[in-house]
């Protein structure tokens, strides 16, 4: 078995006015070769940057990278804390929902966009096009997957939303993200899917059959869209409830969609 390396960068965003941690898995020919695709991968609710250890996307890229089953790749996880990846709010802050639950509110959109993915290829040896970048993410993170891809469709090639917290209609709970009239549709992956051209991006569904949020039934309102439009969308229902238990048993096959 080959060793890779996992390090851990900070970086101080201006559009946070805080610090913000990333974990960066450097694979085991980094020193090798030139440059290497890039995944993105986003925890969801609750999670942080240690999502690349939690649900073992370290050894498991080792593990397939060594079997050549899968290219070899840098895989970034950067903390977007409870945020839902999007631009709510002009200034950075923790409020709390109505189950009593803190999100935070803040320039989150600009950060991961205009911020963390410039760092990684200004400091990493990446592929600096969209051909070689990826977005994925687990949960909440899929959702912030979904509509990054489909709102920077320039910067990405594939995507995964992985149990993604895509909701068919705004909850109650999580209005508090959008203060503005048309701010839940401007992220909304099904209503940007409806209202986006064509464009030639991979897209990668799936969530557990117990899925306590039924986040199974959004994957496949989506999936129905992308694919009347012709767009590369593939849409799963595997086993499992809506946990990182259910992230770790299919994580291989996510590897293989975004490096196989």
């Amino acid at each position: 078995m080959t060793v890779s390396t996992i390090k851990t960068i900070n970086i101080s965003s201006i559009s946070l006015n805080k610090t913000m941690p990333v974990s960066i898995y450097l694979p085991s020919d980094y020193n090798e070769k030139d440059s290497f695709p890039t995944l993105y991968f986003l925890h969801g609710r609750s999670g942080d940057e240690n999502i690349l250890i939690e649900t073992e996307l370290n050894t498991s890229a080792d593990r397939l990278i060594d079997n050549k089953e899968i290219s070899s790749m840098i895989i970034v996880c950067p903390r977007i804390e409870n945020s839902r990846g999007i631009n709510s709010s002009s200034i950075c802050k923790e409020v709390k929902d109505p189950l009593g639950r803190v999100i935070n509110l803040g320039m989150y959109e600009d950060y991961l966009i205009n911020e963390v993915i410039p760092t990684i290829d200004n400091n990493f040896k990446t592929i600096k096009n969209r051909k070689g970048r990826y977005i994925g993410g687990a949960s909440a993170g899929g959702y912030v997957a979904l509509h990054s891809a489909f709102r920077h469709s320039d910067l990405f090639s594939k995507t995964g939303g992985h149990m993604p917290a895509i909701e068919l209609q705004l909850e109650e709970e999580d209005k508090l993200y959008f203060q503005n009239p048309g701010d839940w549709e401007k992220y909304d992956p099904i209503y940007l899917a409806n209202n986006t051209e064509r464009c030639d991006i991979k897209i990668y569904l799936d969530a557990g059959d117990k899925d306590e949020g039924e986040f199974y039934k959004g994957c496949s309102v989506l999936h129905k869209i992308l694919t009347e439009k012709g767009m590369n969308s593939q849409n799963y229902i595997f086993k499992g409830n809506h946990n990182i238990k259910y992230i770790k048993s299919n994580i291989e096959k996510y590897l293989k969609f975004y490096a196989g």
